[in-house]
């Protein structure tokens, strides 16, 4: 139904709501939402977060909402720190048929201006970016992969 991923396969909990929609377990929310592809990858990468980055789930959240210039939005997936206050990353997914471009980081700087994530993330699922920002040089760097919890 949906595409393999560039992620570490799970078993993920699926079910048919009563309209006939296919739903997925959502862990950090606790409860069965609408599979979508942005769904899909969402799923996945919250996998290989927990599972292979050892995020803690009690500190991460999804559909995180924001205010942005007076609109309401949600960030798609936030981990705080172990305080669990302050956001340490932020991460935007799109579909795994959906170009990663431009727009979609200039997305996730617009959060980041109010919550200020030592680390960004962008994934469709086949491709992933990672950025470490650097607040004092007023720059970042690409990285090959989003580091361990234990290192951040």
């Amino acid at each position: 139904m949906f595409p393999t991923l560039n992620l570490p396969p799970f078993s993920p909990r699926l079910r048919q709501s009563d309209q006939d929609i296919t739903q997925i377990f959502d862990p950090l929310r606790q409860r069965f939402v609408k599979l979508t592809p942005e769904e899909w990858v969402r799923q996945h990468f919250v996998n290989y977060l927990i599972s292979e980055k050892q995020f803690p789930q009690g500190l991460m959240g999804n559909e995180v909402s924001i205010a942005l210039n007076g609109v309401r939005r949600r960030c798609d997936t936030v981990l705080f720190d172990r305080a669990g206050l302050r956001p340490r990353v932020i991460v935007e997914y799109k579909a795994p048929d959906v170009a990663i471009t431009q727009q979609v980081f200039t997305q996730i700087q617009a959060y980041n201006s109010l919550l200020r994530a030592d680390y960004l993330v962008v994934s469709n699922g086949l491709q992933h970016y990672v950025c470490k920002m650097n607040y004092e040089a007023r720059s970042f760097e690409f990285l090959p992969a989003l580091p361990h919890y234990s290192a951040l």
